[in-house]
């Protein structure tokens, strides 16, 4: 179902573009294209041409303003923003007066503000060069998600040779979690749904893991552990850890709607000291660096974005309730 366009604010051809907007939290009915204003570009601002944008879990919490806890960040009674998006792929199409880095003409990629729509803004920190060798689609696929698993990676240490367990293998994050453990030198097992069995492999996985079937606490021990899923309890993943070994705990998924995971992460890192293993929390948080790191190991063909589906600017409703439905392998783009 295409979203349904309406008028926002009066303008010109060359200033206005078509955005989704929301004025209410709520599923993915909320939604509706409008046509406004541009936004400006200030600092170390760049505009970019959006020509694809990533859906991701983050725009969905977002959406939703679930769990509630988020509101204090996002508004309480209703957005305060109603954009939506962050990551994105796309031209320069202008820069601010600090901007240093990028120039009118260049393909970027990287997280922005409302990225949902024709145009949007992004720091130059949260902003790298296009791999050559990607798509917009499939770039558009990667900031947010690649950069989260590249970091967890990162905060657990990883080193060649370990033996490495990724739940929630064939979402977003843990699609490049796979790969990028792989890339690192790592033993990588993935567990998942019994149906995404054969993607997760296809990821490069040495071990696929039928959590409906099996334990992934018989797979081990693991000398780290990324826990994307946000179900397995605290005692669980330390079973599946060696006597040393380190669990990130990623994104706020699982709990309830009040705080979503975050008591679970909590109650991991204040246990953490009193115990021979290592137990960690994380959110993602994308910058240039990083993205820089990424796209290494995807122009040397090391990671690939695992890009399930795309749809157009005016189905990100649908895009939304195919990503809300659990249906996807991997990650979902918007084409501008």
């Amino acid at each position: 179902m295409k979203t349904q366009e309406r008028s926002h604010r009066q303008g010109t051809e060359t200033t206005d573009m078509r955005a989704i907007f929301r004025e209410t939290y709520g599923g993915p009915e909320v939604l509706h294209l409008e046509r406004v204003a541009r936004p400006a570009v200030k600092g170390k601002d760049v505009l970019v041409r959006v020509r694809a944008a990533g859906v991701d879990r983050g725009a969905w919490h977002i959406m939703t303003g679930r769990p509630y806890i988020a509101r204090l960040a996002f508004g309480l009674r209703k957005p305060k923003d109603p954009a939506l998006g962050m990551d994105l792929a796309g031209i320069v199409e202008a820069v601010g007066p600090e901007v240093t880095q990028f120039a009118v003409g260049d393909a970027v990629y990287g997280s922005g503000r409302g990225s949902f729509a024709e145009y949007a803004v992004a720091p130059e920190t949260k902003l790298a060069a296009k791999p050559r060798n990607l798509s917009f689609e499939q770039a558009a696929a990667v900031p947010v998600s690649a950069v989260t698993a590249f970091q967890g990676l990162r905060a657990g240490k990883i080193q060649p040779g370990q033996k490495v367990l990724v739940t929630g293998a064939s979402g977003g994050v843990g699609s490049y979690a796979v790969q990028l453990a792989k890339a690192y030198g790592a033993h990588v097992a993935g567990a998942c749904s019994t149906g995404k069995v054969g993607f997760v492999r296809g990821l490069g996985a040495d071990q696929v893991i039928d959590y409906t079937r099996e334990d992934f606490v018989d797979a081990g021990p693991f000398d780290l552990l990324l826990d994307i899923a946000g179900n397995p309890p605290i005692p669980r993943l330390r079973r599946a850890l060696t006597a040393t070994g380190t669990a990130v705990i990623i994104g706020g998924e699982g709990g309830g709607k009040l705080g979503g995971g975050l008591h679970r992460q909590l109650g991991a890192v204040a246990l953490s000291p009193f115990i021979g293993q290592r137990l960690t929390m994380l959110f993602g948080l994308v910058g240039t660096a990083d993205l820089q790191e990424v796209s290494r190991l995807i122009e040397a063909g090391e990671v690939t974005p695992a890009l399930d589906r795309s749809f157009t600017l005016a189905e990100a409703e649908d895009a939304l309730r195919y990503l809300e439905d659990g249906h996807v392998s991997g990650k979902v783009a918007l084409s501008v």
